[in-house]
């Protein structure tokens, strides 16, 4: 078996640690550097097109959707959001580090296909919770019709302290603001959090789940949260 060659590193802000890239033959792997280790292999991502397949899922036929994808990563949750909706459709993807969405524009970006270079999406660098936020004297209107989040391993934060932020009860009242009636927020996770659905049911949203395989059919379980703006 060939070795792993290094690829990239980059600091995730706010003291949050270091990503390496690697590769080994056309697998890639990107991962915390230190003890808490792999975050995100391309042979297992089966779930993270399946993020966008169900949170997209409505809005399939609408056009001139628009669609927020929280976390680049290897690329898969965009490409799939950009298959599951209109050619009128505009996909945001918002990134926190700017390294990975230049990783996504060289070879990395051959796992997905490339969707950064898609006409349709629009790249936002930073936190993706700035875009729930209302300008100064404003009422934050509607503006997505779904909402991909895949920041963390969980809604505890996992990778970047920070993120916690996006799970709080005012962040996802927040976030139900800019959604447009009908629209859904759905959240990947490494695992199931009951405590994660009650807190959704608070902010007045329509709750399901659905457990899904890491890699087409098989290895982890991850869990979706599905939550519709009521």
């Amino acid at each position: 078996m060939n070795p792993w060659t290094h690829l990239g590193l980059a600091q995730i802000p706010n003291n949050g640690g270091e990503l390496e890239l690697t590769q080994r033959d056309k697998e890639f792997s990107i991962h915390l550097k230190g003890a808490r280790g792999e975050l995100m292999n391309s042979r297992m991502h089966s779930s993270e097109v399946a993020l966008s397949d169900l949170g997209c899922a409505h809005i399939k036929n609408t056009e001139n959707a628009k669609v927020l994808v929280g976390g680049m990563g290897m690329g898969f949750t965009l490409a799939a959001a950009l298959k599951a909706t209109t050619e009128s459709s505009k996909v945001v993807v918002a990134e926190l580090v700017p390294d990975v969405i230049e990783w996504n524009k060289g070879p990395l970006g051959e796992c997905a296909g490339y969707p950064i270079n898609d006409d349709r999406v629009i790249v936002h660098l930073g936190d993706v919770a700035e875009l729930f936020k209302a300008k100064p004297g404003k009422e934050r209107q509607p503006e997505f019709d779904a909402i991909l989040l895949d920041v963390d391993n969980g809604p505890e934060g996992f990778t970047h302290g920070d993120n916690n932020n996006i799970y709080s009860l005012n962040s996802l009242t927040a976030i139900s603001q800019t959604l447009k009636p009908g629209g859904v927020l759905a959240v990947w996770s490494a695992w199931h959090d009951p405590k994660f659905t009650t807190q959704l049911k608070k902010a007045k949203y329509k709750v399901h789940t659905k457990t899904v395989r890491a890699h087409n059919g098989k290895g982890s379980k991850h869990t979706i949260y599905l939550a519709e703006k009521i």
